[in-house]
């Protein structure tokens, strides 16, 4: 293998990637949103300086139905997302997320930076219900419920997919083989190609567990403000870094 081919290759493994080179397009993305106000220490606490909390208080927990990934196939996914604000600019800062499919872990992690670990989440209709929940090591330790398109939330697409397309932040952190930090920056990237198939919005439900594993429960919830849920086709592209806490 000379160093042409090495440098010509995706991602590890050599003779098996894990993923291909990206972009990656998602066909019929599907969200369960919570969006809920915690406690604003324990935001603060979890949020990495520079970036600051927006100030509303809230945090969106989600649930994603990706049934037809390039790249990654089938898989959903769960975790936390906090309103936070780069430079004065809005962002979502994602905290931690939780899939059941290696592919889009890897690459997660690798590329954006994304907090992914494995778990089980699960996202389905039961029959008047639109239920998201997740499982770790075999506990439950998150259920949202959502009633089934009560309310549809946007007549205008280009409205909806402006709300997709807001900045996303990670946290990317790589060691070294020396043990010391290789990477320690902040990234961000915005979804692009959106087109937004359906969008709704009603009451909802937000329950989650303690876990030393899984600790979603470390922002609790003290109000549920709405749940949404949305259907739509996007692409996931490369992105930039923002800050670098090594320079």
């Amino acid at each position: 293998m000379t160093p042409q081919d090495i440098l010509a290759l995706s991602a590890m493994p050599p003779a098996n990637p894990s993923y291909p080179r990206g972009p990656y397009r998602f066909i019929n993305r599907e969200y369960l949103n919570i969006l809920y106000q915690s406690d604003p220490a324990a935001i603060r606490a979890m949020v990495p300086e520079p970036l600051v909390p927006d100030g509303s208080d809230t945090v969106v927990y989600e649930w994603i139905n990706m049934p037809d990934s390039s790249g990654f196939g089938a898989y959903q996914e769960s975790g936390i997302v906090i309103p936070c604000l780069l430079d004065g600019a809005p962002v979502n800062y994602t905290a931690m997320m939780f899939l059941n499919n290696e592919p889009p872990i890897t690459a997660g992690r690798e590329i954006w930076g994304f907090p992914k670990r494995w778990g089980e989440p699960r996202m389905s209709v039961e029959q008047d219900t639109l239920t998201g929940t997740l499982s770790y090591a075999g506990q439950r330790v998150a259920m949202g419920t959502m009633v089934y398109k009560h309310q549809a939330a946007c007549g205008d697409p280009q409205y909806c997919a402006r709300k997709l397309a807001k900045t996303t932040v990670n946290l990317k952190i790589i060691p070294c083989v020396t043990g010391k930090p290789r990477i320690a920056e902040l990234v961000a990237f915005a979804m692009t190609d959106i087109t937004v198939k359906g969008f709704w919005r009603g009451p909802a439900r937000l329950h989650l567990v303690p876990h030393v594993n899984a600790p979603v429960a470390d922002l609790p919830v003290r109000r549920v403000i709405e749940g949404q849920h949305i259907v739509a086709d996007l692409s996931l592209p490369y992105g930039k870094i923002v800050h670098d806490y090594l320079r």
